[in-house]
């Protein structure tokens, strides 16, 4: 079955993607996907080199259609990611380190992470938030009790 999206490699595109494909210092991805478009330009359709470099046909789709849509660097790059938004900024930062140095509570020894993950929900610093979450923020302070 004919492929929608035909990569047409110039051949000082290709070249580069040989000396690429040579290099020790790609990142996995990048080499994946190096790999792909030189297959592609050969003529082999999206099943064969799915099975011949171990991804799904569909990472050899997108790679193809990004290609040809975007361009050879856009294709080989990643693009940027979103990320979580963050629980706890500055001020939820300073209340957290602020509680821990504060006496824990009637009958407690110390302050455990979900003691202290209750604690900011219910002065309503945030809607919800995990132990492990409170245990990264102060991992990255002194702080940090583990």
């Amino acid at each position: 079955m004919p492929t929608k999206y035909t990569v047409n490699l110039t051949p000082g595109e290709r070249n580069d993607l040989d000396q690429l494909t040579r290099q020790g210092t790609l990142s996995s991805r990048k080499l994946k996907r190096a790999q792909i478009l030189l297959l592609a330009d050969e003529g082999h359709d999206d099943a064969t080199i799915a099975q011949m470099l171990h991804v799904g046909e569909s990472t050899v789709h997108r790679i193809r259609q990004r290609c040809v849509e975007e361009g050879l660097a856009l294709a080989l790059s990643e693009r940027p990611r979103r990320g979580g938004q963050r629980k706890l900024d500055g001020n939820g930062e300073a209340f957290l380190v602020a509680t821990v140095c504060s006496d824990p509570p009637t009958g407690r020894e110390r302050w455990t992470m979900q003691l202290l993950a209750d604690r900011l929900v219910a002065v309503e610093m945030v809607e919800s938030i995990s132990d492990e979450t409170v245990r990264k923020t102060l991992k990255k302070t002194t702080l940090s009790p583990g």
